[in-house]
């Protein structure tokens, strides 16, 4: 009995858990995570349009951004609104983890643990714009972060076999986003049905321009940890920033930057989409 008790309770709790996940409260706190996503990316591919033509020294990743909302006249407004948005990502992703995504593989294993993943680096995000907005530091640049983590891997044995896996991991990651994005499988979470004909059109080329860019940063970032780990040298390896003036030491030149620092703002803007369309 009391075990036949104890069962309808957890039931409960997990239908409770299940009903939070799914209403219009968490859909909104997943939408304004999206918005915060394109405007972060968005910011990242401005700051990188202006170094590639040599008009900014900013850091093109979350900590330039955030300096450059900040410059901004209404800068502690936007990045409060920021603070909520990525606060929204972080709990709607760790709804996924536990209670399982929309679709039919939701509730895989790989799915949720995906989930998990992009909770613990929305809430690092949320963490570092949140101390910037109570005045508390901005966050550490990109660069700064991948080296000391590097550096503190390669100090324990297997470490350095540890950091080129992740290095793989990431590079792989970044052409499977690149592959992804070019067949435009992210139509599929899309829920665009009242959207004219141009609308929809428009959106793919968003999401495919924009992904395709967001995807070659990650390969390029992944390549240089695999590098460092090779060489046994944390000094290598890269964030977003460095990744991106890699683009700019191609035989193409900054104008290869500046075409990628392009697609980031696109995907910023799909990001912006998503917040309107995407199933959640």
């Amino acid at each position: 009995m009391v075990a036949r008790t104890a069962r309808r309770g957890t039931a409960r709790a997990r239908g409770a858990g299940r009903q939070a996940a799914n209403s219009p409260a968490m859909s909104g706190l997943a939408r304004a995570g999206f918005v915060a996503r394109g405007i972060m990316y968005a910011l990242i591919g401005i700051i990188a349009v202006a170094i590639a033509f040599g008009h900014s020294h900013q850091q093109a990743d979350r900590s330039g951004a955030v300096r450059l909302v900040a410059a901004t006249p209404f800068g502690s407004v936007i990045l409060w609104l920021m603070v909520v948005g990525f606060a929204g990502m972080t709990l709607w992703r760790m709804s996924e983890a536990v209670w399982g995504a929309s679709g039919p593989d939701g509730h895989k294993a790989s799915s949720r643990l995906g989930s998990l993943a992009r909770a613990v680096i929305y809430g690092l995000i949320t963490y570092g714009i949140l101390k910037f907005a109570l005045g508390l530091g901005a966050p550490a640049s990109s660069n700064r972060q991948s080296q000391d983590l590097t550096a503190t891997a390669l100090k324990y044995p297997g470490g350095q076999v540890l950091v080129a896996v992740v290095g793989v991991v990431i590079a792989g990651l970044g052409i499977m986003l690149m592959y992804q994005a070019w067949q435009a499988r992210f139509l599929r979470r899309m829920r665009m049905g009242t959207a004219s004909v141009t609308t929809r059109k428009a959106v793919t080329k968003l999401g495919q321009i924009g992904g395709v860019a967001r995807g070659a940063v990650f390969v390029t970032i992944g390549v240089f940890l695999a590098i460092a780990a090779i060489d046994a040298k944390p000094g290598q390896a890269k964030g977003i920033d460095s990744g991106l003036l890699v683009f700019a030491h191609t035989p193409l030149g900054p104008w290869l930057l500046a075409l990628v620092a392009i697609g980031l703002i696109m995907f910023g803007a799909f990001s912006c989409c998503e917040a309107r369309w995407r199933e959640v």
